[in-house]
């Protein structure tokens, strides 16, 4: 409807020939295009908090078909979205790289919320390479994902495959990843 009303004062702004009626349609036109923005933010807003990151990273673990992933998960219900797209995408990413290159037979998904902190930690069993490779792009995709929300990203390859990420509560950068 908004869509419409602002359609429609653009057609009667074309048609107008009284400067003072042209100036009130300029007023109502800001006017609904200040409405269609601030619906816009509000919807988007309904949609980050309706993200339910324990439930997406249940069906992530459960979903992973090259072994069994237990998730451990300790988070509270004020996660940011930023943050929760920033863990989504990387355990995604994680558990494909575990499908392609582990030979695992069991991985650990960790997510611990701290007073000053979030956690994540993604561990499997596999033997690692003899000579691993961390310049393919979801290792980078990961670091990117961290060094934007102002985290750590550190990599074990000690009797598995590990991914350490810390990210802060302050100092973030509120954006969506």
């Amino acid at each position: 409807m908004l869509s419409r009303c602002i359609l429609l004062t653009g057609a009667l702004k074309t048609i107008n020939k009284d400067a003072a009626v042209g100036e009130s349609l300029n007023h109502l036109e800001q006017t609904l295009h200040t409405a269609m923005d601030n619906i816009r933010s509000s919807v988007h807003d309904l949609h980050d908090e309706s993200i339910n990151l324990r439930e997406i990273l249940e069906g992530l673990a459960a979903a992973h078909s090259s072994c069994p992933v237990d998730l451990d998960y300790d988070m509270g219900f004020d996660v940011p979205a930023d943050v929760k797209y920033c863990l989504i995408a990387i355990v995604k990413e994680a558990l494909h790289n575990i499908s392609r290159h582990s030979s695992a037979d069991q991985a650990t998904v960790t997510v611990r919320e701290h007073p000053g902190l979030y956690q994540l930690s993604i561990e499997d069993n596999g033997i690692p390479p003899a000579q691993p490779e961390y310049t393919g792009m979801g290792l980078a995709n990961m670091q990117d994902r961290v060094r934007c929300l102002h985290g750590t990203i550190q990599i074990y390859t000690e009797q598995g495959f590990r991914i350490f990420i810390t990210l802060p509560k302050e100092n973030r950068k509120d954006t969506a990843i």
